[in-house]
């Protein structure tokens, strides 16, 4: 039986591509992708600016059915059971437990993190990017089973999105009574909403699309700020410290992918403040701006940044979920989604930011009916 995947052969170039699909090795996981997210970071490796996934399979964020279990293979890390035909969700990354990173806790620093996804998919087992009509979960990788009252398009971002928005505002001191400004409603930005509201903060975000402002206030918004209004740094930190009786925000959340959004954190920020930057994640001179480091000295700031979650954050998400998936309205972070030989227009809906996440579909359901064990 074969598969299909979509991987990088060059900037702003993809190609699909077809191979027999695997059986899994013992302790790996073979899976039918279901749906896929578009997320800010596969924009960035479809333009070749993820120097270490140049050549690899396209997408990270996705749910799929278990379609074959190799041996050994009885239970997700959480200990649930897990059949075929299962719904489950796993961690995009490798966390192998051994290196220096890992036995001093970051797990989600691993240096071996992207060592499956990013090998070109003509080694086998080929599977290891989103963007496919399979993928295999090497025995490295965290996975758990989705519980069933939750659909396909509201999980399919927990295994970035919103582990990710858990992760991060742990590493703050966010909590009751605190105020969060969150510059950029995508699907990061909504997510860190909900999450921040559940946590009793009060909830700011910025943004200069409406929908996006709309979908703000659904995720839990106390208030918005319009660019088209502000239109200015200075307007924007003047509304801000309006909004917040002249202090300014306890952390501000930085998921717009933008460079120069950096700089605005910073100002926005109250003195003694956190700035968590998330959405950033290329270097180079065409991604550097001018900062006083002054500002970071006299306002007494913590600087986080955040590139990844601890893998069992994938856990705590799929319960968030299950507590929160009738109060704010995830399914329509991906109401856009095309069919996989579409994949293209995903990408550029996702790239142009007119949606909170674009959405990739498999359907029908690409389970194989294959004598895998």
């Amino acid at each position: 039986m074969q598969g299909t995947l979509a991987t990088v052969v060059g900037p702003s170039e993809l190609a699909i591509k077809t191979y027999e699909v695997p059986d899994p090795a013992p302790g790996a996981v073979l899976l039918a992708v279901r749906r896929a997210n578009v997320c800010g970071s596969d924009i960035h490796q479809f333009h070749g600016d993820s120097p270490a996934l140049r050549e690899a399979v396209l997408g990270h964020e996705f749910v799929g059915e278990v379609a074959a279990l190799g041996d050994g293979v009885t239970q997700d890390n959480s200990g649930e059971p897990v059949r075929v035909g299962d719904r489950v969700v796993p961690v995009y990354y490798v966390t192998c437990r051994r290196c220096e990173r890992c036995l001093r806790g970051d797990f989600g620093m691993c240096a071996n993190a992207l060592r499956e996804w990013s090998q070109n998919p003509d080694v086998p087992p080929h599977f290891r990017g989103g963007f496919a009509t399979h993928y295999v979960v090497h025995p490295d990788q965290y996975f758990f089973v989705v519980p069933d009252e939750l659909d396909d398009q509201i999980v399919a971002g927990a295994n970035c999105g919103l582990a990710q928005m858990l992760f991060t505002l742990d590493q703050t001191r966010l909590g009751q009574r605190t105020t969060i400004v969150i510059q950029g409603a995508g699907g990061l930005g909504l997510y860190a909403a909900a999450v921040a509201k559940e946590r009793g903060a009060r909830v700011i975000v910025i943004d200069g699309l409406a929908d996006r402002l709309t979908l703000a206030r659904q995720f839990g918004a106390d208030d918005v700020v319009d660019m088209r209004e502000y239109t200015t740094l200075e307007d924007r930190v003047e509304r801000v410290l309006d909004l917040t009786h002249g202090i300014g925000p306890d952390v501000v959340l930085e998921v717009t992918g933008a460079a120069g959004a950096f700089p605005e954190s910073l100002a926005l920020a109250r003195v003694g403040g956190e700035v968590v930057s998330v959405g950033n994640l290329n270097v180079g001179p065409k991604y550097e701006v001018s900062v006083s480091p002054g500002i970071i000295t006299r306002k007494s700031l913590i600087i986080h940044g955040v590139l990844r979650y601890d893998p069992w954050y994938l856990h705590q998400a799929l319960a968030f979920l299950q507590h929160t998936h009738m109060k704010y309205p995830y399914a329509a972070l991906t109401k856009t989604a095309h069919p996989f030989k579409r994949i293209e227009e995903a990408i550029r809906d996702g790239e142009s930011r007119t949606v909170a996440r674009a959405s990739i579909t498999f359907s029908p359901s690409p389970t194989p009916h294959c004598e895998c064990r």
